[in-house]
């Protein structure tokens, strides 16, 4: 007879539980970096393809062909709307990892998800970007999410549990970053 996967919210728990016991063994293997290459097409579009990592102690090489993503800006804003803007996959990143942080970590914890949908926004005032008025950020100024979800848990483990995204947890805290320009 052939075993049967222990699957809760389409998550592998067994595999889950033996990589949370492979990292208690070698800490190690928790650290990953991700990476991208960002190519200007014109005005505000660019593509970014994404393909190795690293993670688990190597190199990854799983992926035979790059994702690709776009970034461009509506006409009002300059662009030629060819894809979502910067600041929307912002948005979708967000919402998807705080999603699947939740499923992932009610998956660990035996709470069934039926069902989960989300919105988000995020209102920014452009005369930061525009260099206009100083005083005034350039990014968002605020995000509101709002998940429905389907499920027996309560809406504060719910809570809890979404809030092992690695993105809100970006977001929510000062997160280093170096700009380089190299002229060619």
């Amino acid at each position: 007879m052939i075993p049967t996967a222990n699957v809760k919210n389409g998550v592998n728990v067994d595999q889950l539980v033996d990589t949370i016991g492979a990292v208690q063994q070698d800490p190690e293997l928790a650290k990953f970096e991700f990476r991208a290459k960002n190519n200007w097409i014109d005005g505000g579009h660019c593509v970014s393809s994404i393909k190795s990592f690293y993670g688990v102690g190597a190199e990854d090489s799983s992926r035979e062909e790059p994702f690709t993503m776009e970034c461009s800006h509506p006409q009002v804003l300059l662009g030629n709307d060819e894809a979502a803007t910067p600041p929307e996959v912002v948005l979708h990143s967000l919402a998807s990892c705080l999603t699947g942080a939740m499923v992932y970590h009610a998956a660990a914890n035996g709470i069934t998800i039926e069902g989960a949908e989300s919105s988000i926004s995020g209102g920014m005032d452009l005369q930061g970007f525009l260099g206009l008025k100083p005083e005034i950020r350039k990014g968002f100024n605020g995000i509101k999410f709002t998940l429905k979800v389907k499920s027996d848990a309560t809406t504060e483990q719910l809570d809890y549990l979404a809030r092992f995204s690695p993105v809100f947890d970006m977001i929510r805290n000062p997160t280093p970053v170096s700009i380089e320009i190299e002229k060619v």
